[in-house]
């Protein structure tokens, strides 16, 4: 086994099911939290082989939905972790944890907390399925901010009847925390959510771009530094975890309907709260070949800013893109660009990545 560096954790768990959310979730009911804790330490024990752990990301549902006894519970299979001391440890929460919690948070060694505000213009909570006490929030992130020194929001745009004016109300309270990372997600409809069966109709691409590169102009004035589709740190803030997915590495995915990659084998786990605890963890899995990991190589990469390195391409494949792929007419178009050394998706092209990333599938 190669020497994997990094984990995920899944905690399907919430208190409230947001409208708008495709991920595996279930109503919180601490009989089968426990019981789930159980399986998934059994999970950990199984197949984690003691590697050092550069980071961790335990998301969601909402990890923070966790009871104190849950969170310790959760703590105790961390503890047997093998982490390295440079690391980063990252915990999803939602704006209405308990703060007496974060201090067991904490108490798990995490070093960086990503808040899902999503927006604070009250006029969408109905949509979204949540809402947000401002003051609380304020609260919280400042807390944060000082318990743990790296904090991400997660904003949301693209609501139905939404205006530039509506969202610059979003991007003024986000700039106005001073976080050291903002992940922005436009609204996507997706099946087996609520959205989707009451018929909620997405915005139109050309809104959703206005808004995309609204957002981009006003984050990157600020000092972010917009260095994936969807993503923006301070200096020195670039999520080593996510980035870990997008360098094509491979890495643990416990729990729940997680994903992983592991011996060149990308897997999913099963949605199925009997079969989890059954042990039959992996629903399906995809052996790759050298081709298909030149394929990951390309989609993965081609989201940051930096783009693929063209000599590390070569050094890992021993194949140069240009004879793996044919793009030359992605490059002749100015959609794919090369400078100094990379092959990247020039920004103005962000918007439009999928199409792009398609060519190679």
């Amino acid at each position: 086994m190669n020497n994997i560096k990094h984990l995920y954790i899944h905690i399907p768990f919430c208190n409230k099911i947001c409208s708008y959310c495709a991920f595996t979730k279930f109503f919180y009911n601490e009989e089968y939290v426990l019981k789930y804790l159980d399986a998934l330490e059994c999970e950990i024990n199984e197949k984690y082989k003691g590697n050092k752990l550069d980071t961790i990301y335990i998301g969601g549902g909402t990890p923070s939905s966790l009871s104190k006894d849950a969170l310790n519970k959760l703590k105790s299979i961390i503890s047997k972790l093998n982490i390295n001391k440079n690391y980063e440890f990252t915990f999803e929460i939602n704006p209405d944890i308990d703060l007496d919690k974060l201090k067991i948070i904490k108490s798990m060694g995490v070093n960086r907390i990503s808040i899902g505000v999503e927006t604070i213009n009250s006029k969408f909570y109905k949509e979204i399925g949540r809402e947000n006490d401002k003051k609380k929030l304020i609260k919280l992130i400042n807390y944060s901010k000082k318990l743990f020194g790296n904090v991400n929001i997660d904003l949301m745009y693209g609501f139905r009847n939404e205006s530039i004016k509506d969202l610059d109300k979003d991007i003024d309270f986000v700039l106005a925390q001073d976080v050291e990372h903002i992940s922005i997600y436009g609204l996507m409809i997706e099946e087996h959510t609520k959205l989707f069966v009451e018929g909620y109709k997405e915005v139109s691409d050309d809104k959703l771009n206005k808004m995309y590169y609204h957002m981009d102009k006003r984050l990157e004035d600020a000092g972010y530094e917009h260095y994936e589709i969807s993503n923006f740190a301070k200096n020195g803030f670039i999520s080593r975890h996510n980035n870990s997915y997008w360098e094509n590495k491979e890495y643990y995915g416990f729990g729940i309907g997680a994903s992983g990659y592991i011996n060149n084998i990308r897997y999913d786990n099963t949605k199925s709260f009997s079969n989890y605890l059954n042990k039959k963890y992996i629903f399906e899995y995809e052996n790759l070949s050298i081709y298909d990991k030149m394929i990951y190589e390309m989609i993965l990469g081609l989201r940051t800013k930096k783009g693929v390195g063209i000599n590390d391409f070569r050094k890992k494949y021993h194949k140069d893109i240009m004879e793996a792929f044919k793009i030359e007419d992605l490059i002749d178009s100015g959609y794919l660009k090369i400078e100094k050394g990379y092959i990247f998706i020039p920004k103005k092209y962000f918007f439009v990545e999928n199409s792009i990333l398609e060519r190679f599938v």
